[in-house]
């Protein structure tokens, strides 16, 4: 007999995850389905995200892909109900797909730098919590995780696009969970610090080891899994009272004073 009442389990839960082709998000829908959810995994690139579907498929889980450009709109409004059609409602939702900005902001191509990341970064996300949202009702307990990062808690040089779209997701998320709560819907974002994902993979290692060891508590950068296992943890049916958080990924660098 048990102790406690309240489920660490997501078996049966219909997992939305965008950016699922790689990364991050390629181990986030790795980490759902081992834990029994139903995988909808969502991305702009087709041939690697048909590998992932057909890897956790071929290790018995289910899951169904959709090629998904998050910055159409038409296509949002019209891959977010196949969804739902397909596994029979949404509990939760993952904003995971994301893409690089940066450069000074003086350059030439600055203002599509700009337009491209808030488009990916954020606008996204809002469309596609907008276009979850009536499936997100009708379950037990909606759960919505938007990928962050450590850019929204601080800045770096010619980061500015990036960083101003990571912080908006936090604002985003604050307000949202606070919209939401009353509907037992929570809202909380993940803020991932150095990362092994294609977006650091052109890094030289040394790099890595060096920005690691000055910036890093731990001295390392981490795996996709580990940021995985946090997204995790906050879409439990436990996670009842956890919302509007921005909860670090990062290695302890954001409280690293030297």
């Amino acid at each position: 007999m048990r102790l406690s009442k309240l489920s660490r389990s997501i078996e049966g839960k219909v997992a939305i995850v965008t950016g699922a082709a790689s990364g991050m998000g390629r181990a986030t829908a790795a980490l759902f389905a081992d834990e029994g959810a139903k995988v909808a995994a969502l991305d702009i690139n087709a041939d690697p995200l048909q590998s992932v579907v057909d890897e956790i498929a071929g290790a018995g889980y289910p899951i169904n892909g959709w090629d998904l450009d998050v910055a159409d709109l038409e296509a949002i409004n019209r891959v977010v109900p196949d969804v739902a059609a397909h596994f029979g409602g949404i509990d939760i939702l993952v904003n995971n797909a994301g893409v690089g900005a940066g450069g000074p902001v003086d350059g030439d191509d600055y203002e599509e730098k700009w337009r491209r990341a808030f488009d990916v970064l954020i606008t996204a996300h809002v469309r596609i919590i907008r276009a979850a949202l009536p499936y997100l009702r009708q379950s037990a307990g909606g759960r919505i995780v938007n990928i962050a990062s450590t850019e929204g808690l601080g800045a770096t040089k010619y980061a500015s696009p990036y960083t101003a779209a990571k912080t908006g997701v936090i604002g985003l998320t604050r307000s949202l969970a606070v919209e939401l709560g009353t509907e037992n819907i929570t809202v909380n974002c993940v803020c991932p610090g150095p990362i092994r994902t294609g977006m650091t993979e052109s890094i030289p290692e040394d790099d890595k080891r060096e920005y690691a060891r000055r910036r890093v508590a731990l001295k390392r950068y981490a795996d996709p899994e580990e940021v995985a296992h946090a997204t995790l943890s906050l879409v439990l049916p436990a996670s009842t009272f956890i919302t509007g958080v921005a909860l670090p990924v990062d290695g302890g660098l954001t409280i690293k004073n030297a």
